[in-house]
């Protein structure tokens, strides 16, 4: 009994995913299409488990096609757990840069101030910035 197969199309659909980033990972053999119906790249269940696999590193974990790319081709348990470490402190990277951002922006919204600039805490950040700034310039002269 052959195995099911479904469109690109289908799959795309299936998975929320546009075509074109199928026929991408199909290109790239991130995820190979099992077989060719008229010249349209078909999948079966097991492409479709790997779709899926791909999409856990890409959407939830936020990994490059590049990384997603190197874990899921690595066998030695060892190397993917160093590439997810490195991962991991990307992410808490990304995490207090976002916090950072989130709370400049909170601050930005709670300033009574019409000008930021002259905010309480907005406008002694950008002193002190500007100040640094000064400082590097005299320090490179």
């Amino acid at each position: 009994m052959p195995a099911e197969l479904y469109s690109i199309r289908e799959a795309a659909e299936a998975f929320g995913v546009p075509v074109s980033t199928l026929r991408y990972y199909d290109d790239i053999a991130l995820v190979p299409a099992s077989a060719r119906r008229a010249r349209v790249r078909c999948y079966d269940r097991t492409a479709l488990a790997r779709l899926a696999y791909v999409l856990l590193w890409r959407s939830d974990a936020m990994l490059s096609v590049d990384h997603t790319m190197a874990i899921v081709s690595s066998a030695d348990r060892g190397h993917r757990n160093e590439l997810l470490e490195r991962s991991l402190a990307d992410l808490d990277d990304r995490i207090a840069r976002l916090t950072r951002a989130r709370n400049t922006l909170q601050q930005m919204t709670n300033c009574p101030d019409d000008d930021p600039v002259n905010c309480v805490v907005t406008g002694a950040r950008i002193r002190r910035e500007v100040d640094a700034a000064l400082c590097s310039i005299g320090a490179g002269a």
